[in-house]
């Protein structure tokens, strides 16, 4: 299992965890909520934590918003949550840093965009005011650079020097070196504004997965500086999921990407979590990272009867996700534990023999009973509907992993 990129990077020390070096790649969310009502924005950063993003952030847009901070980092203190509070800037940081001295020290590294700092002079000043505030305080910085926010000012001299080439760089190409220029050019001003080595993260976000890995091979070409990877807008469900995992995916396999965000549009009435979720799968399925059990399931096809088999599924699903958080801090290496959940007879049995706990459901037209293995070996044939099955699966694997997995000391 890697636990880290091949690239080697410098260590940026955020609150109580490290983001590069020979740190695990982390995982990153943030909250949608009006940061100035604490109460829904602790609900919501303490789910997203409990589904396991290690860093979280909020938007700091508003003075309201500002003082808010320390009450949100209070109470997340106080329900035990330690993870790295993070404020997203833009347009006003430094006035909201500057007059909320409180909100600046209660949070754990600070986002800015270049692109949205102010324009002509003001721009490099009101960076530099920023990065006055972390240097003083030893926070980490964050320079991410998107795509819909570039330095206007930057793209328009790339623009009139590639008018005068008599070849031409194509306009989404230049776009993408704006960015670069963008990032490197802040790195050396933050540099030049007293910030050392280990106090900056870097991002170039785009909507483009093709882009994203152009963008961040070329980036890690030129700076050790540890990067934060996503899309900037993935948009929303199986979409955004696909288009992430696999902008991602290829960077990370590559070794490049020191932490990771999968910026999903919520479907309505929808789970935030599920960011937190796809990104955790992402660097499960690299072997990059094992965070809970892991479960296989069959497609489907002709051979089985109804949809039992996927209700199972679902439901097993649930009830890991809902379990894993405390059986990882209570039992060593649970993370490993695979779980098969096999619709017929054809795979099923030897998906189940080769998983450490699985079951075999009949499929159609057979042998009404559903088998359970352990480890290689039938422990049980179960009849039932699905409540009678999902109950014994989950009385199963509780038990198998108290007689299997040590008890964290």
């Amino acid at each position: 299992m890697r636990t880290t990129g091949s690239r080697k990077t410098t260590e940026v020390p955020v609150g109580n965890i490290g983001i590069g070096g020979r740190n695990p790649v982390r995982v990153q969310s943030m909250a949608d909520t009006d940061t100035s009502d604490v109460s829904s924005t602790v609900e919501q950063l303490l789910s997203l934590w409990h589904a396991g993003s290690e860093l979280l952030r909020i938007t700091v847009n508003t003075p309201e918003a500002a003082k808010a901070v320390p009450k949100i980092k209070r109470e997340l203190l106080i329900k035990g949550c330690g993870a790295p509070l993070i404020g997203d800037f833009h347009y006003n940081g430094h006035i909201l840093l500057e007059n909320n001295p409180e909100a600046a020290a209660a949070l754990d590294k600070f986002r800015i965009n270049p692109g949205n700092t102010g324009k002509g002079d003001s721009r490099r000043e009101h960076f530099f005011e920023i990065c006055a505030i972390a240097k003083k305080l030893k926070k980490a910085v964050r320079i991410g650079v998107n795509s819909g926010s570039v330095d206007e000012e930057l793209l328009s001299k790339l623009e009139r020097s590639n008018a005068k080439k008599k070849k031409k760089t194509p306009e989404d190409k230049l776009l993408l070196e704006a960015m670069i220029a963008s990032v490197l050019s802040s790195l050396d001003m933050a540099f030049e504004a007293g910030l050392k080595k280990n106090q900056v993260v870097l991002s170039c976000k785009t909507t483009e997965p093709n882009d994203l890995i152009y963008l961040y091979r070329r980036l890690a070409e030129r700076t050790d500086q540890p990067f934060h990877l996503g899309l900037t807008e993935a948009g929303g469900g199986m979409k955004g999921i696909v288009w992430s995992s696999v902008a991602a995916g290829v960077l990370l396999s590559e070794g490049i990407g020191e932490t990771v965000r999968v910026s999903l549009t919520p479907a309505p009435g929808g789970d935030r979590r599920d960011e937190v979720y796809a990104a955790k799968e992402i660097l499960e399925s690299l072997d990059i990272r094992h965070f809970s059990p892991r479960i296989i399931s069959c497609p489907g096809c002709g051979r089985t009867s109804g949809d039992l088999y996927r209700q199972l599924a679902f439901r097993i699903e649930a009830f890991v996700r809902e379990r894993a958080p405390e059986w990882q801090k209570k039992r060593k290496g649970v993370e490993n534990l695979k779980i098969a959940v096999m619709g017929c007879i054809v795979n099923g049995p030897g998906e189940s023999k080769a998983a450490d706990i699985g079951i075999s459901l009949p499929g159609r037209n057979e042998n009404p009973s559903s088998m359970i293995f352990e480890k290689g070996k039938e422990v049980a044939a179960v009849r039932g509907g699905l409540e009678r099955l999902a109950g014994e699966m989950f009385r199963r694997i509780e038990s198998f992993i108290d007689k299997n997995y040590g008890v964290r000391s």
